[in-house]
């Protein structure tokens, strides 16, 4: 059985509030009794993509289980490289696949500099389609961007478009177990591509949903309620469940 735990949207700004809910959720992990087969980040962990929001990160996000993140349309490509990752600054597209004997995760890079909407552009889906082939077991594909529409018109206006290139792309990889996201700011549980796809819920806020507040820009989110993540167990048989926790 593997065990990831998600979490998203940290939007570390140098600010207590965001520090201190990116602490409450590593300290949860960090204590756990059991190590994590990985800790995945969905974007959006800088809130300007500046280098100190960087350096917080690597702080904060310290832990002893494997540490996976991804960038999303608050991260700078190349501070991203620099602070999170040890390498050259670029901004090339983040791709990066992570592999285990039992599992693997393709974390893909969605974002569009100078954007807040989403797409997977041609280099990162010929990456994508050569790194699912190189593997064998259950994958997960990781982005920042949902690539379908969550019912929340102001989010489903930022989504990962173009979605409609990575289904097909899927359909020749059977051993992708699920999709896995961020950016909404709000757990949701939907199906792409005939596969799961997991939104991971806000770290530093909470969206609140159409139908809980009158339209006010003002009102989108909720800062009151706790930081929270996704626990997603992959079984022996690929299949995927999600857990969330509220920390």
């Amino acid at each position: 059985m593997i065990v990831i735990a998600h979490l998203s949207d940290t939007h570390l700004d140098g600010s207590q509030r965001a520090t201190d809910r990116t602490k409450a959720v590593l300290d949860h992990l960090n204590g756990l009794p059991y190590d994590l087969d990985a800790v995945l980040v969905t974007g959006d962990i800088a809130d300007h993509g500046r280098p100190a929001e960087y350096a917080l990160a690597r702080e904060l996000l310290g832990t002893r289980h494997p540490l996976l993140v991804l960038p999303g349309n608050h991260d700078d490509r190349a501070a991203f490289r620099a602070g999170l990752l040890g390498e050259e600054p670029s901004a090339e597209p983040v791709n990066r696949l992570h592999v285990t004997p039992g599992f693997a995760v393709a974390l893909c890079d969605s974002t569009i500099p100078g954007r807040d909407d989403g797409h997977l552009d041609d280099a990162t889906l010929a990456w994508l389609d050569k790194a699912l082939g190189s593997v064998e077991v259950p994958t997960l594909v990781a982005f920042h961007h949902p690539p379908v529409l969550l019912g929340i018109p102001y989010l489903d206006g930022l989504r990962q478009f173009g979605g409609e290139r990575l289904a097909e792309l899927t359909e020749r990889h059977p051993h992708v177990a699920g999709f896995l996201c961020g950016h909404a700011h709000l757990a949701a549980v939907t199906t792409f591509a005939g596969r799961p796809l997991t939104v991971a819920p806000g770290v530093v806020s909470t969206a609140r949903l159409p139908w809980e507040s009158r339209p006010n820009p003002d009102a989108h989110v909720h800062h009151d309620l706790p930081p929270a993540l996704a626990f997603h167990v992959l079984d022996d048989e690929g299949r995927l469940t999600t857990h969330i926790r509220s920390c």
